[in-house]
């Protein structure tokens, strides 16, 4: 195990932050940044995120090849999330019993930032998690945390007011409530199965001690010299670059995934075909499907805001907006009783309630 540093959520980095310093042994304390900076530079840190910077959701992919899995991985959650998926960085966990991923996805030039703003504290971060998915495994788990709750079942992960939570633990009898004397090391404990947001672009490079006193300067060296690159070429032929490079490398990938379409037309289009046929969906009529919902909602205080429905992969997704959490639970239940499977996305509230994206069918 190793240390773990916990960013309170209400900041924007780490420097105006409250920051909860959790040993792998032992109690912890709170700690601003240049404290930190001074008692642990050097030592491997798992930094945790706040929940209310990520999203979580699952996908089914068409290939297990590590190759192509990244590059996959962004056509499968493209419908699931509110944000461009461009802007996000992706991280996967390992795969559930049905086949599905689980999906964590946060700002990248949020990350890039917080991790640089570590990296010139002297801080070593050796993982990333989100306090939402330091949870147990197996079952739903909630967990309060003076104003906060935390919930985890299945695929779904969130944040929520703690005065929420009687609301919610009538709609959700077989959520475990937890509220440990130490909240901060009992989260800490949970890390083995969390996915670990170091992935990618942002993988852990391991180095030495003494190129890691140097990292500082290195990287304000390579800096300098990949604007001064950037200047010299050109900005405009660089993107036109990147843009020719990017279409062909999602070409090569498309026909080795799929040899049999000798064909490409839409490849967005066929792309997310391939999609809606790996996620096992049976498709439906949008006319029954809405009388479905119709059924499904009744006379429950809910505003759908927005409604799109995608006859390639036989999903509906729905923007709901209700009074609170609960209800938001009560329509996802209904909506299977009455045969439609649903899946909650990610759910903010603001004054005037509680808003989340609803997805029904195409292997929700």
């Amino acid at each position: 195990m190793i240390d773990c540093l916990f960013m309170a959520p209400g900041g924007h980095g780490l420097a105006d932050s409250r920051l909860y310093w959790q040993p792998a042994q032992g109690g912890g304390r709170w700690l601003d940044l240049p404290a930190l900076s001074a008692e642990l530079a050097g030592v491997p840190l798992a930094l945790v995120l706040p929940g209310e910077r990520l999203s979580a959701c699952a996908v089914a992919l068409p290939t297990s090849k590590a190759r192509w899995l990244r590059q996959a991985l962004q056509y499968a959650v493209e419908e699931q999330l509110a944000e461009d998926v461009e802007q996000l960085h992706l991280a996967m966990g390992e795969p559930q019993a049905d086949g599905r991923v689980r999906v964590l996805a946060v700002r990248r030039d949020w990350l890039r930032a917080l991790l640089a703003e570590a990296q010139a504290a002297g801080l070593q971060i050796d993982a990333l998690h989100a306090d939402f998915d330091l949870l147990p495994a197996e079952g739903g788990h909630a967990l309060i945390q003076g104003q906060r709750g935390l919930l985890g079942a299945g695929d779904s992960r969130l944040v929520f007011p703690a005065g929420d939570w009687p609301q919610l633990q009538s709609h959700l009898s077989d959520v475990q409530l937890h509220q440990p004397h130490d909240p901060f090391a009992w989260q800490a404990q949970q890390r083995g199965h969390a996915i670990d947001l170091a992935q990618g672009e942002f993988a852990v490079q391991r180095s030495s001690g003494r190129w890691q006193a140097w990292q500082p300067v290195a990287g304000l060296l390579g800096l300098w010299l990949v604007l001064q690159l950037a200047f010299d070429i050109g900005q405009a032929w660089y993107f036109q670059h990147q843009g020719d490079a990017f279409a062909a490398q999602s070409r090569t990938l498309y026909q080795e995934l799929f040899p049999q379409d000798t064909r490409i037309v839409n490849l967005k289009a066929q792309f997310a075909e391939h999609l809606s046929q790996a996620g096992n969906g049976q498709n439906q009529g949008l006319l029954g499907q809405l009388q479905q919902i119709r059924t499904a909602i009744g006379e429950a205080p809910l505003t759908v805001d927005q409604l799109d429905y995608s006859q390639e992969r036989g999903d509906l997704s729905l923007q709901v907006r209700a009074g609170n959490f609960g209800e938001l639970e009560q329509l996802r239940q209904r909506l299977n009783e009455v045969g439609l499977p649903a899946q909650l996305g990610s759910a903010n509230r603001d004054e005037q309630g509680v808003s989340a994206r609803v997805v029904i069918g195409g292997g929700a």
